[in-house]
């Protein structure tokens, strides 16, 4: 027997030794029971047991829609057809990074891509001399807290051997997001798209102060500031983390503008797309409701 399955002889005496009863003959079928007990096969994840939520999991994650978006969305807002079930964010990730459903690569509907789950980072932001500037640390509590609207942060995503790059701007309590293409990284090309994202917004009670770290491109507050009546802050050399709203924002953004990505085979429509996908996510911190979901009720507050 060992010769003919290409074994060696004391491992098939083990395993007869192993499955065989006091009085009774060695029975294959009752050991592959026992071989999946101990493997904890019986235990099927919810997933592979339940393919309405399976097949509802998979088609949201092919919507980019991140596990603790989904999970958090199906307990708070279910489809009508789903209603009753729930899911974990970690089960989930579970299921994407199974070996045995690494064929279906959904790893890749993740923000980062990654085959493999992996730690987060900080990237840390640049000092540069600004003039007029007020500290983070000077910043009311009630924005700190994220109580009211209309306090926005601020950066600029950079890209590989490129001039050109992204202006990205985020409303702290709502989470809405702009984002502009920059021709450059001058500090006259970031104060134009921070124009476009103030006008575009239409109402100044919306848009009351920005956040901003030490790069040279903040360099023009002042005009900012001084045009629209915005209080402008920045945040310590280093410490881009005082503005992770933003920094996070970028991460996600990271998903569609990959650093090697070349931004001018990019339509301003192409920007505009990428904008919406993420406005349209539901997010945690807002009861998973999307940002514009949520920017729309607060329109309608401001304007009765």
């Amino acid at each position: 027997m060992a010769g003919f399955l290409n074994r060696d002889h004391s491992v098939i005496s083990r395993e007869v030794q192993r499955n065989k009863g006091c009085f009774s003959p060695y029975s294959a079928k009752v050991a592959q029971a026992n071989a999946n007990r101990k493997s904890h096969k019986t235990n099927k994840r919810k997933l592979d047991k339940d393919s309405e939520l399976r097949d509802h999991v998979i088609e949201q994650l092919r919507e980019d829609r991140s596990p603790e978006q989904i999970a958090g969305r199906l307990a708070k807002h279910p489809p009508s057809f789903l209603h009753g079930k729930t899911i974990s964010h970690e089960s989930i990730y579970q299921y994407i990074y199974d070996p045995k459903n690494r064929f279906e690569q959904l790893y890749k509907c993740l923000r980062k891509g990654k085959p493999k789950r992996q730690e987060r980072y900080y990237r840390k932001s640049q000092k540069s001399t600004i003039i007029e500037r007020i500290s983070i640390h000077e910043r009311p509590e009630e924005i700190n807290l994220r109580k009211t609207y209309g306090h926005w942060e601020t950066d600029t995503l950079n890209f590989s051997k490129q001039k050109t790059a992204i202006s990205v701007q985020k409303e702290r309590k709502s989470q809405l997001l702009r984002i502009h293409k920059l021709t450059n990284k001058t500090a006259e090309e970031t104060k134009e798209a921070l124009k476009h994202t103030i006008e575009d917004i239409h109402n100044p009670k919306l848009f009351r102060t920005l956040t901003l770290d030490n790069g040279t491109e903040g360099a023009k507050h002042t005009d900012i500031r001084d045009d629209y009546g915005i209080i402008t802050y920045f945040c310590d050399a280093y410490c881009a983390w005082q503005k992770g709203g933003v920094e996070n924002i970028n991460g996600l953004l990271r998903q569609y503008l990959p650093r090697s990505i070349q931004l001018n085979s990019l339509t301003n429509l192409d920007i505009y797309n990428i904008q919406e996908k993420l406005n349209n996510r539901p997010r945690k911190c807002l009861n998973y409701l999307t940002p514009n979901e949520v920017w729309r009720q607060v329109n309608q507050q401001v304007v009765h």
